[in-house]
């Protein structure tokens, strides 16, 4: 196995696949370096001499410039290599023809919903419209967890600090992620705990859901009645004796809904389950299915990787729009646009934006991209979309899970414990991550940085995929760690 990987022919560096001490010499295809520093696991050696401000190529793009001269085998990272881009930088956008070729769908065991969709877990949720009424939605789910274990695959609150004291889009915002989590279909019942002098009350969220299937969610106002708790319990009962009734199917992975999304990331993010998981999301696509990519801000300096793949003449307008609208964002509150990676980022191997944008797009495969959701709508079309969500690893997969998301792809090369809403699978970028966080990642995508079969992997996680919308918990599941997290940007009153 060699010890350093060159990722494209035209790259000028090569990634450590384990560290590499100084004066060793490593091979990369063919030719011969001797590193001048010890080169952590997942960082870059020069394999060529690079003058200052030329460009650093890897994954066959420019990732930034050389600040100072680079000699080969000398290690490539934040001391002597920095970003080149800037807020001026446009790319045009441009429709493909065709896709993928088709693929025969394969199959899940789900629950079909009688007001419409399919749900790969039968859960009950609990959704409070503001954080006022956090403790008693927390209280209920606690009381009633254990007593309807079975009927149910659990009971969950998603408390939140927000649904009072907003305005305008902001308020939209939390609307919106309220709406979507009721309309879930992984909740086969929901109970919508209010106060009832909130400003996303339940009569907003009332007018926001129109038609909503009445048999699986119920409404609690809790200044309205004497005992809150009482008729909770009561409420959430009713809720269970109805959602125990429904039954697996066997249902199409034309139907399945799978989030995409990296955290932690590490210098192997990008050659081993970031390019995974875009043949995992390549293969739904291809069979009818839908995958979401989101974090907008990990497509700065990459954006042109997506750009040169819209599936319409709308997609074309809406993607580059979404771009835009995301760093004129980030200039009206007086941020860098391009102040990324974060320093978990930098530790691991990840040096400028343009090196963790790059990586970070692979999760969406080769699919050309079929449409943009906003933040808090739902997914319309099959197919690859891009979701508007800041990269945060909380809002951004809760983001993912009121789009419509039945589980979430998460890679990740630092390691994280945290769960969304819906099931998350973590995907581990490295063995020595997946070997000593075995609590935490579901799947080991290391061995393909030894060699390993890139088709052999690829039908071990779709296989997993399958496995877990059929009812297999994931880590953070058989651990109880699941939570949300809004999206805010506005006035608090």
């Amino acid at each position: 196995m060699s010890r350093a990987l060159r990722i494209h022919p035209e790259d000028n560096v090569a990634v450590a696949l384990e560290p590499i001490r100084a004066d060793e010499t490593i091979s990369v295809e063919g030719a011969e370096v001797t590193a001048r520093q010890d080169i952590p696991q997942g960082h870059k050696a020069a394999l060529v001499s690079i003058s200052a401000g030329e460009a650093v190529v890897k994954y066959g793009y420019p990732i930034g410039r050389a600040k100072t001269a680079i000699e080969p085998g000398e290690w490539v990272h934040t001391h002597n290599l920095g970003t080149s881009l800037d807020t001026s930088t446009a790319i045009a956008a441009q429709v493909v023809q065709g896709g993928p070729s088709p693929l025969p769908p394969e199959h899940f065991q789900g629950y079909r919903r009688a007001g419409g969709g399919v749900g790969i877990r039968n859960e009950l949720w609990i959704v409070p419209t503001v954080g006022c009424v956090n403790g008693i939605a927390q209280t209920l789910a606690r009381r009633l967890g254990p007593e309807l274990e079975g009927s149910v695959d659990g009971v969950y609150a998603w408390p939140h600090p927000y649904g009072c004291s907003q305005m305008g889009e902001d308020q939209e915002h939390t609307r919106r992620i309220l709406c979507g989590l009721i309309r879930h279909p992984n909740a086969g019942g929901v109970l919508v705990l209010g106060l009832g002098c909130e400003n996303s009350g339940i009569a907003v969220l009332q007018d926001l859901l129109g038609d909503w299937d009445r048999e699986r969610v119920a409404f609690l106002e809790c200044q309205a009645v004497e005992d809150e708790l009482a008729e909770g319990e009561r409420l959430l009962r009713a809720l269970a004796g109805r959602a125990a009734e429904d039954r697996r199917e066997t249902i199409g992975a034309e139907e399945l809904i799978v989030g995409l999304k990296c955290g932690g990331s590490d210098g192997l993010s990008g050659i081993t389950a970031n390019p995974l998981v875009g043949r995992v999301a390549g293969r739904l696509t291809a069979m009818g299915g839908s995958a979401l990519l989101a974090e907008v801000p990990e497509l700065f300096g990459a954006e042109g990787v997506l750009f040169r793949r819209c599936a319409s003449e709308e997609a074309a307008r809406a993607l580059p729009a979404l771009v835009e609208e995301f760093k004129d964002y980030f200039i009206r509150h007086g941020q860098v646009v391009y102040e990324n990676p974060s320093p978990g980022n930098k530790a691991g191997g990840i040096t400028t934006l343009e090196e963790k944008s790059l990586g970070c797009v692979q999760k969406g495969g080769s699919a050309p991209v079929t449409g943009v959701v906003r933040y808090g709508e739902q997914v319309c079309r099959r197919g690859l979309s891009v979701v508007q969500t800041p990269g945060n690893d909380l809002v951004s997969t809760t983001g993912l899970a009121a789009a419509g998301a039945h589980l979430i792809l998460f890679t990740t090369g630092r390691g994280t414990p945290f769960g969304a809403p819906v099931p998350t699978l973590k995907i581990a970028t490295n063995s020595a991550l997946a070997g000593r966080k075995g609590g935490w990642i579901d799947y080991d995508a290391g061995g393909l940085a030894r060699g390993e079969g890139w088709d052999e992997h690829t039908q071990a996680l779709f296989r997993l995929v399958l496995d877990t919308a059929s009812g297999g918990p994931t880590r953070s599941e058989r651990a109880g760690f699941r939570e949300i997290a809004i999206w805010k940007d506005g006035v608090t009153l």
